[in-house]
């Protein structure tokens, strides 16, 4: 049997707080949170989006090519581990400590704002850097300002990167490459997220509405959450992992969910579990008319219609290459740290689309009669990336 690899430590910030307490109470909390307008993004229209409003440090200590919003929410999830990765910098010694992240946006924002300033003066801005806007960053800023010197790298596969940057990460611990891994991800708004979803009609003005039959779209978010992995007895467990590719096409699944089915099936597999002993399902849940279809018949074929289940982009917006990691965040929470035996709540209109297979979406107050144990977490992107998560506590 493959060794046990564990989630010993979470650093998070999002739409709902900083740090874990903060995303907790925010989640759990009677009323929808997280969500703010914002009409500066994209020109004329106001919409509903996931913005981090944590004052977010400026690295002005670091090369130019490690700054950007995007690092920043990274610095801040960091810091909320930095104790933890200390000692396993200390235990195993630097090399033997790798990171893999995942992102879809890196730097682009910081770019968008260098072309500005390029077309109306005809130069670059000073502290501009072209390689803040590379997929490689994230990594690399991470693995210098956590003094980790193992194997690092930056995963992107659209909405399912950080999700599989944790398989990536289970991955080498289990050949062991490495005793620890810093993994997760992040993503920050920009125009070019916010006006390319746009055009593809797939925004919602107002809080998103997932699997209801009056669904009209995403909303945008940022974040990031970093986990420290190990092979050492931790409070939580990566149990297993699913992930496909059905290349179905560029931005629509496929309507039968078949990738979507099989990476289901393979996180039960690989984690030993049964469909009957799932606690809870995170969904991917993104309420657009074809992800919600596609979703919830892939999860009913494999669960059936009697797992809670939840999307929490309402609160958080879709966080994108960030999504997997964020909503491992609050899984990681919901089994480590919810003495109330909470249940994330699934917030919507309440207006079923009679089309999809009935899901038992979660209402607001839930409780389960004893502490969840076992969870499942979605994550399914363009091009036909299908991740999912299987997480335990132990």
């Amino acid at each position: 049997m493959s060794a046990p690899i564990y989630l010993n430590d979470l650093g998070v910030v999002c739409a709902l707080g900083d740090g874990r307490a903060a995303v907790a109470s925010a989640m759990f909390a009677d009323v929808p949170g997280g969500l703010s307008d914002n009409d500066s993004l994209l020109p004329g229209r106001t919409l509903a989006l996931g913005e981090v409003r944590t004052p977010l440090p400026a690295l002005e200590d670091l090369p130019v090519a490690l700054r950007g919003r995007n690092n920043a929410l990274l610095d801040v999830a960091l810091a909320q581990i930095a104790p933890a990765v200390a000692a396993a910098i200390a235990r195993h010694g630097a090399e033997r400590v790798a990171v893999v992240l995942g992102t879809s946006t890196s730097g682009i924002g910081e770019s968008e704002q260098a072309l500005r300033t390029h077309a109306e003066q005809g130069q670059w801005p000073q502290g501009f850097d072209y390689a803040q806007q590379e997929m490689g960053t994230a990594a690399q800023f991470v693995r210098q300002r956590s003094g980790a010197q193992g194997p690092a790298w930056t995963l992107s596969t659209a909405c399912s990167s950080s999700a599989k940057a944790l398989m990536s990460a289970a991955r080498m611990l289990r050949a062991g490459i490495v005793d620890a891994v810093i993994a997760g991800g992040a993503d920050s708004l920009c125009r070019f997220t916010v006006a390319g979803f746009s055009a593809l009609e797939s925004v919602s003005a107002l809080r998103c509405n997932p699997f209801s039959q009056h669904r009209a779209g995403i909303n945008i978010g940022e974040g990031a959450a970093l986990f420290l992995l190990t092979r050492e007895p931790g409070p939580v467990c990566l149990a297993g992992w699913g992930e496909s590719a059905d290349a179905h096409h560029m931005s629509a699944p496929d309507p039968q969910g078949m990738g979507a089915i099989d990476a289901l099936q393979q996180a039960l597999l690989r984690a030993g579990w049964g469909a009957d002993e799932v606690d809870y399902v995170n969904l991917h849940g993104t309420a657009t008319g074809h992800n919600d279809a596609m979703e919830s018949l892939a999860v009913s074929q494999v669960l059936g219609n009697g797992v809670p289940a939840s999307s929490t982009k309402p609160l958080t917006g879709h966080t994108l290459g960030a999504s997997g990691a964020i909503e491992a965040a609050l899984c990681w929470i919901l089994l480590a740290e919810n003495p109330q035996q909470q249940l994330p709540p699934h917030w919507w209109d309440g207006v079923p689309d009679p089309a999809l297979p009935v899901l038992p979406l979660v209402a607001p107050g839930s409780r389960l009669a004893q502490a969840p144990r076992r969870v499942l977490s979605n994550s399914f992107a363009f091009g036909g990336s299908n991740a999912v998560l299987a997480l335990e506590r132990r």
